[in-house]
């Protein structure tokens, strides 16, 4: 009997994974064929990586539906990360395929890095960088310079990620609070912050907006003008989760003419900058949808793939399914 076949689609352009997937191989030993595949976009897929009964997808690699029309024998798709929004799950349940993620591998990382941002911004660590380095003194940015207990820290999402920033931020001493629409009463009191029922109120009263929800059609353009026009005035807005949460026109707007004091995006839509003029757009700072990443978390998440994996082609039960096939 033949060994059960197991994908790996990584994307052609910016390859994540290694030509020998060490990680996945170590993980799954001899039980299944492992292979890999370098596309830029699901109209790549070969014949081989079609046949597959589960594959594991990068994110830079959509996966529609009709490359999932294209799948004979897969069992489960599991999407190397958190977000799943590059695959189109509702085709996917369509054909009795799962649908997985890999919810928790970089939990540390992405809170780590949107306080990063946060601390940048309202210790204006660049620009004071680029003054120093003029050999001037003058510390022009000091309008800015925020005292950290006099801020409150916004946050649109507590789940993982979104809690152990919000724990972090509270350490620092900012006044945190949140908003999340499907979360049970009391979450709040296990971390000890403050809950805001409507997105509104969370903007009037914040200082720094960290964005923290997945992107689906609810919270697409989430934050728009109007949104942004909201908060208090020299604010500061952080976005480690998806870049079209936040209508890139509005922010890019919002910081051109002023309106915001700053932002730190590790995701912008239609990402990654697209001309020269967004990249000079003022007292922005941009990371390459990087908050994700550490060595060790990138051995965690690949790990947790390949396990998730072989449990779709042994007949196991599957962890961190998000389009409800058992």
């Amino acid at each position: 009997m033949s060994l059960p076949h197991i994908a790996i689609i990584d994307w052609r352009t910016a390859p994540q994974g290694d030509a020998d997937s060490a990680i996945e191989k170590s993980v799954i030993g001899g039980a299944a064929r492992l292979t890999r595949h370098l596309c830029d976009t699901d109209a790549d897929l070969d014949d081989e990586a079609a046949a597959a009964q589960a594959i594991i997808i990068w994110h830079n690699m959509p996966l529609t539906a009709a490359g999932i029309a294209r799948l004979k024998n897969c069992r489960a798709i599991i999407r190397n990360g958190v977000g799943f929004d590059s695959v189109d799950i509702a085709a996917a349940r369509e054909r009795g395929i799962a649908v997985c993620n890999v919810p928790d591998y970089g939990t540390e990382e992405v809170a780590d890095h949107a306080i990063a941002l946060a601390m940048a911004l309202c210790r204006q660590i660049l620009p004071l960088d680029a003054e120093a380095k003029t050999l001037g003194w003058n510390i022009r940015v000091t309008p800015k310079l925020r005292r950290l207990s006099t801020l409150t820290f916004g946050i649109i999402g507590l789940g993982r990620i979104g809690t152990a920033t919000a724990l972090r931020a509270k350490a620092l001493g900012f006044r945190v609070v949140f908003h999340d629409p499907y979360l049970p009463n009391g979450a709040d009191k296990a971390v000890g912050i403050s809950r805001v029922r409507t997105l509104e109120e969370l903007l009037a009263q914040t200082d720094v907006l960290s964005v923290h929800c997945p992107l689906n059609a609810e919270t697409r353009h989430l934050i728009g003008s109007r949104e942004l026009s909201l908060l208090k005035p020299g604010a500061f807005v952080v976005n480690t989760a998806r870049g079209a949460i936040i209508e890139k026109t509005a922010i890019l707007a919002a910081l051109r003419e002023g309106r915001l004091a700053g932002a730190g995006l590790d995701v912008i839509e239609d990402e990654p900058l697209r001309s020269l003029e967004e990249a000079a757009t003022p007292n922005l700072i941009a990371t390459c949808h990087a908050a994700f990443c550490s060595v060790e978390s990138k051995i965690e998440m690949r790990g947790t793939s390949a396990r998730i994996a072989l449990a779709a082609v042994t007949g196991q039960k599957l962890e961190n399914v998000v389009n409800g096939i058992a």
